[in-house]
């Protein structure tokens, strides 16, 4: 087995649908009042569900986990800062070196972490 989906927990599935949409320049694939899915070009499900509808009962909220982008290399990081920065998400952690490579970390309107990075070992 292999996992391909991930689910967030969201306030408002439209809204975080919207917000989605714009930052991966994608359409979602299935949207409804408490659900709203996107496939992603490596082939990962993202679904973005309503956490006041999910069953069973939700009990941890965003920035619990991450969602990772890696990308070739520090100038895409940089270059991908700049224009999240730019759309006004906060930023948790400005582009930094780290001991797996160079990063920095976004958060979403629900609060989970979007880290963009690129490996260097």
């Amino acid at each position: 087995m292999s996992p391909d989906y991930v689910l967030l927990y969201v306030d408002q599935p439209a809204a975080s649908g919207a917000f989605y949409a714009d930052l991966l320049n994608l359409q979602p694939v299935e949207s409804s009042p408490t659900f709203v899915l996107f496939v992603l070009p490596s082939g990962l499900k993202l679904g973005l569900w309503s956490r006041h509808t999910a069953e069973p009962k939700v009990l941890a909220s965003g920035g619990g986990s991450e969602l990772a982008f890696a990308v070739p290399d520090r100038s895409v990081v940089n270059d991908m800062h700049a224009d999240w920065a730019a759309r006004g998400l906060a930023i948790a952690q400005r582009p930094t070196a780290m001991d797996f490579g160079y990063t920095f970390v976004a958060l979403d309107r629900d609060g989970h972490r979007l880290r963009v990075l690129a490996l260097e070992m």
